[in-house]
Parts: C-alpha cells; sequence; structure tokens
C-alpha cells in the first residue's frame, strides 16, 4: 500500500473583505475610499473653477 499525502494550499485570509478595526483589510478599502474621495476633490475643483471648500460656501 503506498502512502499518499494530500498537499493543500495554505489559507489565506481575502484582502478585500470588509472587515472593521484596525486590519490590513480595513486599511486597504480606507486607502481606496481616500482615493477616490481625492480624485473626486480634483475634479470638482477642474469642473467648477475653485476649490471644494469655496464650492460648498466654506470658506
Amino acid at each position: 500500500m503506498q502512502d499518499t499525502q494530500k498537499i493543500t494550499a495554505p489559507v489565506t485570509e481575502d484582502r478585500n473583505a470588509w472587515k472593521f478595526g484596525f486590519t490590513p483589510q480595513a486599511e486597504i478599502w480606507n486607502g481606496r475610499l481616500a482615493m477616490i474621495g481625492f480624485v473626486a476633490a480634483l475634479a470638482t475643483e477642474l469642473l467648477v473653477g475653485k476649490g471644494v471648500l469655496h464650492f460648498w460656501g466654506l470658506m
């Protein structure tokens, strides 16, 4: 009889999972959402011709 061993890949966490707290997944989502906000602020400045704070009437 042959001794067969089943080789499996190590279990890794899903990096796109939505997790709360100080986890790598939460920091990845935080960075993604910050990039979207930054691009939205730049687009607002380019389209309107004034800064975001002036656009909202805060300055």
